[in-house]
């Protein structure tokens, strides 16, 4: 029964790690191809956005299994799939070693559209009930803290790895928005808790 129970609350958590790996990885492409030179460096080392993805996985993953609450849940998908994401553009450097060659395999960045997709798909179609249950509740409480933190962790990921003025802002901007809506979505939950005392 405890088995059915966690197949009936995790799809949920897939479709939007999923959702959230797509977004990654689509905005870290857009990123690359508008500005192609820009590369951090620490100490003559060039530090990709990989790293941030590491990160994004340990944290989305310590998260998921240290916590027994829907919404950190939720958390941890949105960082573990946004961390995936920029994991996944850069396999071809992880794998080659090369730099250089980043945009050797175009295929490669239409095979993972469209096995992200793909696989959004089949969990839309296999739980679609659970899944829209889910996604209504979500929106309705929730969807601004996770969208807000998607969207501070990517935004935060490229500021340090440019020193292009134009997407140093626009990414500043972006996290700055973020950083708004976090902060009104905690705002919004402490007046809803001091109202119902």
């Amino acid at each position: 029964m405890a088995e059915d129970n966690g197949t009936e609350r995790r799809p949920n958590l897939s479709v939007l790690a999923l959702i959230s790996f797509t977004a990654s990885f689509l905005v870290a492409r857009t990123f690359t191809t508008l500005n192609p030179s820009a590369i951090f460096t620490a100490s003559g080392i060039h530090v990709h956005h990989f790293w941030y993805g590491l990160a994004m996985l340990a944290i989305g993953g310590w998260l998921g299994i240290s916590y027994n609450d829907a919404r950190i849940d939720r958390l941890a998908a949105v960082l573990f799939g946004a961390g995936g994401g920029l994991i996944g553009d850069e396999i071809w450097p992880l794998l080659t070693f090369e730099s250089e060659n980043y945009w050797a395999g175009i295929t490669y960045t239409l095979i993972v559209i469209f096995m992200a997709s793909a696989s959004i798909l089949i969990l839309l179609i296999k739980y679609s009930k659970i899944i829209t249950s889910e996604f209504k509740g979500f929106t309705r409480r929730n969807a601004s803290l996770y969208s807000g933190v998607f969207l501070a962790a990517v935004s935060i990921a490229f500021i340090t790895e440019t020193d292009n003025p134009t997407i140093i802002t626009t990414s500043g901007v972006t996290a700055t928005v973020a950083s708004l809506i976090i902060l009104a979505y905690f705002i919004q939950r402490l007046r809803r808790k001091q109202e119902a005392t």
